[in-house]
Protein backbone atom coordinates (compact mmCIF):
# COMPACT_ATOMS: atom_id res chain seq x y z
CA UNK A 1 0.00 0.00 0.00
CA UNK A 2 1.51 3.45 -0.93
CA UNK A 3 -0.26 6.35 0.69
CA UNK A 4 0.99 8.67 -2.49
CA UNK A 5 -0.88 6.89 -5.00
CA UNK A 6 -4.40 8.28 -3.38
CA UNK A 7 -3.71 11.13 -1.24
CA UNK A 8 -7.64 12.27 0.57
CA UNK A 9 -9.91 14.60 -0.26
CA UNK A 10 -9.68 18.21 0.61
CA UNK A 11 -6.27 19.08 -1.66
CA UNK A 12 -6.65 22.88 -2.28
CA UNK A 13 -8.87 23.81 -5.14
CA UNK A 14 -5.50 26.38 -6.96
CA UNK A 15 -3.78 24.00 -9.17
CA UNK A 16 -0.23 25.21 -7.62
CA UNK A 17 -1.67 24.77 -3.97
CA UNK A 18 -2.65 21.17 -4.41
CA UNK A 19 0.72 20.70 -6.06
CA UNK A 20 2.48 22.52 -2.77
CA UNK A 21 0.17 19.86 -1.21
CA UNK A 22 1.11 17.17 -2.88
CA UNK A 23 4.65 18.00 -2.48
CA UNK A 24 4.72 18.00 1.13
CA UNK A 25 3.21 15.03 1.24
CA UNK A 26 5.64 12.93 -0.47
CA UNK A 27 8.76 15.24 1.61
CA UNK A 28 6.81 14.14 4.63
CA UNK A 29 6.28 11.07 3.60
CA UNK A 30 9.83 10.06 2.87
CA UNK A 31 11.61 12.08 5.96
CA UNK A 32 9.30 10.11 8.38
CA UNK A 33 10.25 6.76 6.80
CA UNK A 34 13.65 7.90 7.38
CA UNK A 35 13.46 9.69 10.47
CA UNK A 36 10.36 8.90 12.66
CA UNK A 37 7.22 11.01 13.29
CA UNK A 38 9.01 13.31 15.65
CA UNK A 39 11.49 14.13 12.33
CA UNK A 40 11.53 18.32 11.51
CA UNK A 41 8.85 19.88 9.95
CA UNK A 42 11.49 22.18 8.86
CA UNK A 43 13.37 19.27 7.05
CA UNK A 44 10.00 18.34 5.78
CA UNK A 45 9.59 21.39 4.23
CA UNK A 46 13.05 22.25 2.79
CA UNK A 47 12.58 18.56 1.00
CA UNK A 48 9.45 20.12 -0.70
CA UNK A 49 11.19 23.15 -1.56
CA UNK A 50 8.88 25.39 0.46
CA UNK A 51 9.17 27.61 3.78
CA UNK A 52 8.30 26.77 7.25
CA UNK A 53 4.70 28.91 6.92
CA UNK A 54 4.11 27.56 3.80
CA UNK A 55 3.99 23.89 5.17
CA UNK A 56 2.01 25.42 7.84
CA UNK A 57 -0.58 26.91 6.05
CA UNK A 58 -1.17 23.55 4.67
CA UNK A 59 -0.74 21.87 7.79
CA UNK A 60 -1.11 23.47 10.78
CA UNK A 61 0.01 21.15 13.26
CA UNK A 62 2.37 17.89 12.57
CA UNK A 63 -1.05 15.85 13.70
CA UNK A 64 -2.42 17.23 10.78
CA UNK A 65 -0.37 16.59 8.53
CA UNK A 66 0.21 13.05 9.91
CA UNK A 67 -3.79 12.60 9.52
CA UNK A 68 -3.80 13.40 5.66
CA UNK A 69 -0.83 11.34 5.30
CA UNK A 70 -2.34 7.93 7.59
CA UNK A 71 -5.78 8.35 6.28
CA UNK A 72 -5.37 6.51 3.20
CA UNK A 73 -4.19 3.65 4.70
CA UNK A 74 -6.07 4.05 7.80
CA UNK A 75 -9.16 4.15 5.31
CA UNK A 76 -8.28 1.12 3.67
CA UNK A 77 -7.79 -0.65 6.19
CA UNK A 78 -11.28 0.05 7.72
CA UNK A 79 -12.48 -1.03 4.59
CA UNK A 80 -10.42 -4.32 4.27
CA UNK A 81 -12.23 -4.83 7.82
CA UNK A 82 -15.64 -5.90 6.20
CA UNK A 83 -14.18 -7.25 3.41
CA UNK A 84 -12.83 -9.79 6.19
CA UNK A 85 -15.87 -10.08 7.88
CA UNK A 86 -17.75 -11.24 4.64
CA UNK A 87 -14.98 -13.35 3.62
CA UNK A 88 -12.98 -15.13 6.50
CA UNK A 89 -14.28 -17.08 9.31
CA UNK A 90 -13.92 -14.80 12.49
CA UNK A 91 -10.80 -16.00 13.82
CA UNK A 92 -8.99 -15.56 10.14
CA UNK A 93 -10.38 -12.50 9.49
CA UNK A 94 -9.22 -10.81 12.97
CA UNK A 95 -5.74 -12.63 12.39
CA UNK A 96 -5.61 -11.78 8.65
CA UNK A 97 -6.59 -7.80 9.66
CA UNK A 98 -4.04 -7.80 12.55
CA UNK A 99 -1.30 -8.59 10.22
CA UNK A 100 -2.67 -5.43 7.83
CA UNK A 101 -2.66 -3.34 10.50
CA UNK A 102 0.77 -4.63 11.71
CA UNK A 103 2.59 -3.65 8.67
CA UNK A 104 0.98 -0.18 8.79
CA UNK A 105 2.17 0.68 12.16
CA UNK A 106 5.30 -0.11 11.34
CA UNK A 107 6.15 2.16 8.55
CA UNK A 108 7.38 5.05 10.75
CA UNK A 109 9.26 5.18 13.96
CA UNK A 110 7.52 7.20 16.33
CA UNK A 111 3.98 6.31 14.57
CA UNK A 112 2.25 3.67 17.48
CA UNK A 113 2.97 6.11 20.01
CA UNK A 114 1.08 8.81 18.11
CA UNK A 115 -1.73 6.52 17.47
CA UNK A 116 -2.27 5.66 20.93
CA UNK A 117 -1.85 9.29 22.49
CA UNK A 118 -4.83 10.21 19.94
CA UNK A 119 -7.31 7.39 20.33
CA UNK A 120 -6.97 8.97 24.23
CA UNK A 121 -7.17 12.35 22.84
CA UNK A 122 -10.40 13.65 21.59
CA UNK A 123 -9.05 16.98 20.51
CA UNK A 124 -6.74 15.23 18.38
CA UNK A 125 -6.31 15.77 14.85
CA UNK A 126 -5.83 11.91 14.24
CA UNK A 127 -8.43 11.18 16.70
CA UNK A 128 -11.52 9.91 14.37
CA UNK A 129 -9.15 8.24 11.75
CA UNK A 130 -7.70 5.94 14.80
CA UNK A 131 -11.34 5.57 16.04
CA UNK A 132 -12.74 4.31 13.27
CA UNK A 133 -9.29 1.58 13.67
CA UNK A 134 -10.70 0.91 16.91
CA UNK A 135 -14.55 0.50 15.50
CA UNK A 136 -13.55 -2.04 13.21
CA UNK A 137 -11.04 -3.80 15.50
CA UNK A 138 -13.94 -3.92 17.61
CA UNK A 139 -16.03 -5.56 15.30
CA UNK A 140 -13.63 -7.89 14.35
CA UNK A 141 -12.66 -9.31 17.60
CA UNK A 142 -16.01 -9.62 18.65
CA UNK A 143 -17.38 -11.86 16.22
CA UNK A 144 -13.82 -13.91 16.68
CA UNK A 145 -14.66 -13.61 20.63
CA UNK A 146 -18.19 -14.78 20.29
CA UNK A 147 -17.18 -17.95 17.70
CA UNK A 148 -14.58 -18.73 20.69
CA UNK A 149 -11.37 -18.27 18.19
CA UNK A 150 -10.01 -15.44 20.70
CA UNK A 151 -9.93 -15.38 24.09
CA UNK A 152 -12.45 -13.41 26.05
CA UNK A 153 -10.54 -11.22 28.10
CA UNK A 154 -9.58 -8.55 25.39
CA UNK A 155 -11.19 -5.55 24.42
CA UNK A 156 -10.33 -3.46 21.18
CA UNK A 157 -7.92 -0.66 22.88
CA UNK A 158 -6.00 -3.60 24.27
CA UNK A 159 -5.67 -5.32 21.07
CA UNK A 160 -4.71 -2.11 19.29
CA UNK A 161 -1.75 -0.99 22.36
CA UNK A 162 -0.79 -4.86 21.77
CA UNK A 163 -0.23 -4.32 18.09
CA UNK A 164 1.63 -0.93 18.66
CA UNK A 165 3.89 -2.12 20.82
CA UNK A 166 4.85 -5.17 18.86
CA UNK A 167 5.21 -2.72 15.42
CA UNK A 168 7.53 -0.15 18.01
CA UNK A 169 9.32 -3.61 18.71
CA UNK A 170 9.94 -4.26 15.28
CA UNK A 171 11.64 -1.00 14.28
CA UNK A 172 14.07 -1.29 16.44
CA UNK A 173 17.47 -1.48 15.01
CA UNK A 174 18.73 -4.52 17.15
CA UNK A 175 16.27 -7.00 15.81
CA UNK A 176 16.70 -9.33 12.68
CA UNK A 177 14.47 -8.61 9.62
CA UNK A 178 12.37 -11.45 10.54
CA UNK A 179 11.36 -10.27 13.96
CA UNK A 180 8.57 -8.55 12.72
CA UNK A 181 6.65 -12.02 11.69
CA UNK A 182 8.25 -13.77 14.96
CA UNK A 183 6.47 -11.18 17.63
CA UNK A 184 3.33 -11.65 15.36
CA UNK A 185 3.34 -14.98 15.62
CA UNK A 186 3.72 -14.74 19.61
CA UNK A 187 1.40 -12.20 19.88
CA UNK A 188 -1.60 -13.92 17.36
CA UNK A 189 -0.63 -17.31 20.03
CA UNK A 190 -0.94 -15.28 23.02
CA UNK A 191 -4.87 -14.30 22.18
CA UNK A 192 -6.00 -17.53 20.37
CA UNK A 193 -8.47 -19.36 22.90
CA UNK A 194 -7.65 -22.58 20.20
CA UNK A 195 -5.66 -22.55 17.14
CA UNK A 196 -6.48 -21.10 14.21
CA UNK A 197 -5.72 -22.86 10.68
CA UNK A 198 -3.27 -20.89 8.39
CA UNK A 199 -5.24 -18.44 5.73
Amino acid sequence: MNDADAWPTGLPVRADGRRTHEHLLVAAQKTFAEQGTDASLREVARRAGVSIATLYRHFPTREALLQTLLQHGFDNLRARAADLIASLDPGQALVAWIRELALVSARYDGLPASVMAALQDPGSTLHSSCAGLRAAADDLLARAQRSGHIRADLDADQLLAAVNAMAWATRQASWTADAGDRFLSLLIEGLTARPIRPT
